[in-house]
Order: structure tokens, then sequence, then C-alpha cells
């Protein structure tokens, strides 16, 4: 391509899209084996280093976050660029303490881990998105600077987002896509939206204690069991009418716990769940 004539959109697209297809096969295989070898938030040492490695192998310069996750920029050969600042693709690496149900030649080999949450797709997709840009980088044809962020924990609360701020993961950064995959989208589409797509997530736990005693007395007791059934069905639907409905909070309980006879009244239970949201004032 001569001076005269610079490289149009179309031009670009053909480029991706040829070096996509020189990976795929490479890639395929990569998220087969991750799914393969689950590993929970903060635990990811087999991951990251997997993801670092190849990044090395491509040319590139990672950095590996305290325990575990991974941060690598790519920037426009020097000379090229259109000057424009940092933007940053996030994936999160870390899989869930569920069972893989799968019947495939890749499912988990980690009893109780699986990548249930897709997660190793969104390692892989972000780890092909470095792979193909820094190609493009080589000739001269990346138009700005972009930071590959590997987030660990995402399943966790607090969560691993706070690991990679703390460690400056986006200091720099003008704009950020975070990665993830949805089944309502079809297969070989990308779905763009400005703003939050999920929302921000915080840990509730909710515990009552009473003195105990036997199911044949309970007005002789305080019934915990009864308690936490009405506290899991009424919180979330008093919640609705404190808050306006438009910010997108939401309490779901995951873990109802309390005696273990069926005959005893609990001296102790816990309601455990998620309170989510999507708007920043609605949460404070």
């Amino acid at each position: 391509m001569s001076a005269s004539q610079p490289e149009g959109p179309q031009d670009t697209a053909a480029a991706v899209s040829s070096r996509v297809a020189a990976y795929t096969e490479e890639l395929v295989a990569c998220r087969r084996d991750l799914h393969m070898h689950p590993e929970l938030g903060r635990e990811e040492f087999r991951t990251t280093q997997l993801i670092h490695d190849r990044l090395v192998h491509a040319g590139l310069t990672p950095r590996l976050l305290p325990g575990t996750g991974v941060v690598c920029d790519i920037l426009p050969a020097p000379g090229t660029g259109d000057g424009r600042g940092l933007i940053a693709f996030r994936g999160d690496i870390d899989a869930l303490p569920v069972e893989d149900v799968k019947d495939v030649p890749y499912k988990s080999t980690v009893p109780g881990r699986a990548h249930a949450c897709g997660h190793d797709v969104h390692t892989v997709v972000t780890l092909g998105t470095g792979l193909v840009l820094a190609d493009l980088a080589r000739e001269g044809r990346l138009p700005r600077p972009v930071r590959l962020i590997f987030q660990p924990a995402e399943e966790k609360l607090p969560g691993g987002a706070l690991d990679v701020i703390k460690a400056g993961g986006l200091e720099g950064v003008e704009e950020i896509h975070a990665v993830h995959c949805d089944p309502r989208v079809e297969v070989g589409r990308v779905a763009l939206r400005v703003g939050a797509i999920t929302s921000a997530c915080d840990r509730l736990i909710v515990t009552l204690n009473g003195p105990g005693g036997h199911t044949a007395r309970p007005h002789q007791s305080t019934d915990l069991v009864t308690a936490l059934a009405k506290m899991a069905g009424e919180l979330p639907a008093a919640l609705a009418r404190r808050i306006d409905p438009r910010s997108g909070v939401s309490i779901v309980w995951g873990r109802i716990n309390a005696g273990s006879a069926p005959n005893v009244i609990p001296q102790r239970g816990e309601l455990d769940g998620t309170l989510r949201c999507l708007d920043i004032e609605a949460w404070r």
C-alpha cells in the first residue's frame, strides 16, 4: 500500500480477520485446556503462567500482578499511531466452585471446579486480541496503545478488580472494555453498550441468634428458621419499595443455613447472598 493511499477500515478489517483465522486453532485448544484446569479466585497460578508465557512468546512484556493475574501493554510502532490514549481490554480468569456436568472431552479435570461462567472464554478472547494487535503493532498498523488486563478473582467478594486497581492496572487508561460472553448474542456477533451491563456486587450476610429449643414448644423459643424464611422472601421485596427501580438494585440469596436436626430449633441461622446495583448513588 502506497503512502498516498492510507489504509481504510476495510483493509484493517481484512488484516484482523486473516490473523484471527491464523490463531483460531491455537485459541480453541487453549480455551479447552483452561476449561480442563479451572482455578478459583486468587488461586489461578497455572492460568496466570499460561497467559504470561504466551504473551512473552509473542514478543510482548507482560507484568505479573501480585498473587495472580497479568497486565500487558501493546504500543504502536515508533512513529506510528494517531495520538489517542490508552484503551484497555479486561478479561477475568477464575472459575467457580461447582461441578462440570458436561459430557465433552475437555470437561473439567478438577472435582468441584468448573468454568461455568465462561471465564475461560474471556481469558482466551482477551489473549487472542493481544496476539492479533501485537502483529498489527509490528507492522505499524496499531493506531493507539492497548492494555490487556487479565483480572483474577472476579467471582470473589471483595473482587480481584480491587487488586488490579491497587497494582496500578488502570493508570493511564482512557477507555476500557470488559470482555464477557453472553448466550443471548448469536455466535459470530459482537455486542457493545456504553455504560453498565452487569451490576456492581456486594456480599450480604444476615445472621440471627436465639436461645434454641424443641420444635414441640416453639412458643418458648425463637423460631429462627421461620424468621429466616420470612426475611429471605420479604427483604428483597421491601428493598424494591424503598429504592428507585431504575437503579437496578436487587438482593438474591445463594445460601440459607440453620440447624442440623428436624426436631430442634437452632440457636443460629444465616442468610448469605448478593446485593447488586447499577447506580452508584442508589448504592450509597
